[in-house]
């Protein structure tokens, strides 16, 4: 993955919040959009935490993940690999030196989960890891949107690392406009 593109229209740093026409797959989910330029986007799925917790992979990583301290299915592409997303403390100013991280925007960085954690674990306050991620090819994720399958809402620092509760509701509740109406969707209306 690379840096996100600074040319107008990228939607790298913000969230995508599936609506009900969304596929089962990304059903109630909220995505962090990774990269995003004209050949297509990268993004992860920040809400569906897996069984297996992070040492059943990655035991060295377990201790210094943000609870719940599981693996999240990050999206349906190479689901046989990692992805590590770290906060780095001083946001936009971060430094892009630091061994094993590479930030990508806003304070969030991806980190090498083959670093060694001792090198990584003093650089970051959050830590997230993901199996796989979500990927639209050139065109896809816009044509997506132009359908109504996402709604594009800012990101807050911590959304990463969301830790309670329902995300996709929290993000469509703090939403200042008629969005935050749909918290309350149902795909059951006459449990009402």
């Amino acid at each position: 993955m690379s840096q996100p593109s600074d040319e107008a229209g990228s939607l790298a740093g913000q969230l995508l919040v599936a609506t009900p026409r969304t596929g089962a797959f990304f059903a109630r989910s909220i995505v962090l959009v990774l990269h995003h330029d004209e050949d297509g986007a990268t993004g992860v799925t920040l809400n569906r935490p897996m069984e297996a917790g992070v040492s059943a992979v990655l035991p060295d990583w377990q201790p210094h993940v943000t609870p719940p301290g599981v693996l999240f299915q990050g999206g349906p592409v190479e689901v046989d690999s990692a992805l590590g997303i770290v906060s780095v403390p001083g946001g936009q100013e971060a430094q892009t030196e630091t061994l094993g991280i590479s930030v990508l925007f806003g304070g969030l960085a991806l980190v090498d989960l083959d670093t060694p954690p001792p090198v990584v674990v003093p650089e970051i306050s959050g830590l997230r890891i993901f199996v796989g991620y979500a990927g639209w090819s050139a065109g896809q994720l816009e044509a997506e949107l132009i359908e109504g399958a996402w709604y594009v809402v800012e990101r807050e620092p911590r959304d990463p690392f969301h830790e309670s509760g329902d995300l996709w509701r929290d993000v469509l509740m703090r939403q200042r406009n008629s969005l935050s109406l749909l918290a309350t969707y149902t795909e059951h209306p006459e449990q009402n």
